[in-house]
């Protein structure tokens, strides 16, 4: 594994599976050579060809090729890079390689444009553990004139001798989040994006290439961008066969001005490879958030059972009624406490009060201390649901300052919800945000926040601004809202963040470097969730996803699936209980207690576990199974019964073919669970069902503790 110079100006990232090479071309340009499986010798790389066809006086004088960086006006008609204009007019890049700056774990290439006087580094983070490269560029302004940049994209590549790739992204809609698409790759230009001013439930930035994988086999690259605010992706096939990709900051309604001097970093890309399918791909993408990305002071701790009160009070929050609640979710084994929506202001409904962060004197008569104390009482640690980038119109934060808001003169100023967003980019706004939570966690023993974001963007503008300083409006906003979170992690780093925009509108490794847990959906339906689940598992990983058992039927889709399939749904990453514990039978609330205390003896599984998405045969039953050293995990939900049929059997993974294990009663061989399986039978549609097995060498839990099907 290293960072290789060769002759001929050709660079070589190593990850313990992957390589990456790159070949400074004629004229400066940064030819992509070769992204696979890491080659044994550094004269293989040597030896590699520069992909360079020569065609006809319509394309390039240089040939075509594909790019790691691609300046605006060249004969390259693919997406570029970087697209920029000087203060005089300037609009054309003419780029030369300056040199090579290296690190450990790093590399950087220097181009120079003297045209504009622009200085750009494209950086390449090398996390060879993981098979991930991530990137970025720094674009510094070395004249005395401004350059506004139209275009600062993170991330280009070109992707060689890989005919027929298939391309897996995602879509979806509020509580219908994360549903895999999968589409060949054909001549032209597929771009996926969002507009929205968040990263959205509509798409998301990360994406897989293919050709014939499986879930174990065959060669993945994958990507994922590190930002939370407009992003997009383009995937070009030219006539030739080559495929070019790109993404970053969506260049959508982008502008920003760099003075004489100044510089940017844009945010990081991450290119990941696998040559062991999507398994192999998810448990890379899977371990390197967990110890890479998300919060070091969370790394090595299981996330614990949260009750949440929305959906058993919505806005009729009191301090009594919680602590009723407070009496359940104790008894019942549950961790964290989250008071939701309807504790401050005059939050009666969603109409009004957003904005207004003052605890509501009514319904807490004695502020919201007495209420922590009773729940830290019961050994719970205690979270709160804020909303701080909206504000209702009724409120006295909007009556106050109007001006606060995205608006233009003379326009209709759209609510959803009923709420506004609020310019973060106003750095008296970004200050009121900062101040008002720095507040709130001081003078509260509050453990855990629920930052949530209930709707997009409308009427982006800045009134008073030229069209040009409008454009960044957008970045403003995340660089605002990271500014936030980063200050308020160093100025209280005890309390835990969970990431929630409707659900899973703002889910990407950027707002993950600051928080703890993301709300996957607003659709707690099991069946659905399940689904939802399964998609989100390709790109992100049990522990940060919150999972809620709630009532039956459900609120969305009116199903009234057995408790005992709630759970298993939902013990499939981070539990929470979001249903009316005091709704809930005596029956039920003990069954709830048996579950959540099966789920403590799993959740270092399932939370840190290598995931297996399982398939049975001829059925389409639910099965996860996740597997560490010590444990292996099955979640099973069967499906509806068709003719008559009542068992599906399947075949586990990623086990030691020659290690024994106890499956309930019985000793079996690796070799025989991942051959020929096991067959469970069922009487009850979506049955639901928990299955620990562990190797026989290792201290065994009595099976007599294994949790059976509950019907």
């Amino acid at each position: 594994m290293a960072i290789l110079e060769l002759p001929n100006q050709r660079f070589v990232l190593e990850g313990q599976h992957v390589a990456h090479v790159v070949t400074i071309g004629q004229h400066g340009k940064v030819l992509h050579t070769y992204f696979g499986a890491r080659l044994p010798y550094p004269s293989d790389y040597e030896a590699l060809p520069n992909p360079v066809l020569a065609h006809s006086s319509f394309e390039s004088p240089d040939g075509v090729a594909v790019y790691d960086f691609i300046p605006f006006g060249e004969m390259v008609y693919t997406e570029p890079t970087l697209k920029s204009e000087r203060e005089d007019g300037q609009r054309i890049s003419q780029f030369v390689f300056e040199r090579a700056e290296q690190s450990d774990n790093g590399l950087i290439l220097w181009l120079f444009d003297s045209l504009q006087e622009l200085r750009v580094g494209i950086k390449y983070d090398l996390y060879e553990t993981y098979d991930m490269i991530g990137r970025s560029l720094v674009i510094e302004n070395t004249g005395t004139q401004s350059v506004r940049l139209t275009t600062a994209q993170s991330f280009a590549m070109g992707i060689l001798q890989r005919p027929d790739l298939n391309l897996h992204h995602f879509a979806g809609t509020w509580t219908g989040e994360f549903q895999k698409q999968v589409t060949p790759l054909t001549p032209g230009r597929k771009t996926i994006d969002s507009r929205r001013g968040v990263t959205s439930h509509q798409a998301n930035p990360w994406f897989a290439l293919e050709h014939g994988a499986t879930e174990s086999t065959g060669e993945v690259i994958y990507g994922h961008f590190a930002y939370s605010g407009n992003w997009s992706m383009h995937f070009e096939q030219d006539a030739f066969g080559f495929v070019q990709l790109s993404g970053g900051m969506n260049e959508f309604d982008f502008s920003w001005r760099l003075e004489a001097g100044q510089h940017l970093t844009t945010p990081e890309f991450y290119i990941g490879y696998a040559a062991d399918g999507f398994a192999g791909m998810s448990a890379r993408a899977h371990d390197f958030q967990r110890d890479v990305i998300m919060p070091e002071s969370d790394r090595n701790k299981v996330r614990p059972v949260l009750y949440n009160s929305w959906e058993a009070t919505y806005f009729d929050v009191t301090e009594h009624g919680q602590r009723t609640l407070v009496d359940q979710a104790a008894a019942i084994g549950c961790e964290l406490f989250v008071v939701d929506d309807g504790w401050f202001g005059e939050r009666n409904s969603d109409q009004a009060g957003l904005g207004d962060w003052v605890v509501n004197p009514e319904k807490f008569p004695n502020g919201l201390t007495p209420l922590i104390d009773y729940v830290k009482q019961q050994n719970m640690s205690f979270g709160l649901w804020v909303e701080p980038e909206m504000v209702n119109p009724d409120s006295n934060l909007y009556r106050t300052h109007p001006d606060w808001i995205y608006h233009s003169p003379g326009a209709l100023r759209t609510t959803s919800r009923n709420q506004f967003v609020l310019n973060l980019g106003l750095p008296e706004v970004e200050q009121f945000v900062f101040r008002m939570m720095d507040e709130l966690l001081a003078t509260h023993a509050i453990d855990y926040i629920k930052w949530d974001m209930n709707r997009a963007f409308s009427e982006p503008a800045l009134p008073g601004a030229t069209p040009a300083e409008q454009q960044e409006l957008w970045k403003r906003h995340v660089d605002a809202l990271y500014r936030i979170f980063d200050g308020l992690r160093v100025r209280h780093p005890e309390v835990d963040f969970e990431a929630c925009a409707g659900g899973g509108g703002r889910i990407d490794l950027g707002i993950l470097k600051r928080t703890e847990q993301v709300w996957t959906s607003d659709n707690t339906d099991p069946l659905d969730r399940l689904m939802i689940q399964q998609d989100f598992s390709f790109a992100y990983n049990a522990k940060m996803m919150s999972c809620w058992v709630t009532d039956g039927p459900n609120w969305l889709n009116g199903r009234n699936l057995p408790l005992a399939t709630r759970f298993v749904s939902s013990m499939q990453g981070t539990l929470g209980i979001g249903g009316n514990l005091s709704e809930w039978t005596t029956e039920e609330l003990a069954e709830a207690a048996e579950w959540i205390a099966t789920y403590k003896t799993i959740r270092e599984t399932v939370q840190f576990g290598r995931q297996y998405r399982l398939k049975a045969d001829r059925v389409t039953a639910s099965l996860m199974q996740y597997t560490s050293n010590d444990q292996t995990v099955i979640l099973a939900v069967a499906p509806m019964r068709k003719h008559g049929i009542g068992h599906y059997r399947f075949r586990l993974a990623g086990l030691e073919a020659t290690t024994f294990y106890q499956v309930e009663d019985r000793q079996l061989s690796g070799a025989y669970l991942m051959q020929q399986g096991l067959t469970w039978n069922y009487t009850n549609d979506y049955e639901a069902r928990c299955l620990r097995i562990q190797p026989v060498h290792r201290s065994i839990i009595p099976t007599s503790e294994s949790k059976e099907p509950i019907v």
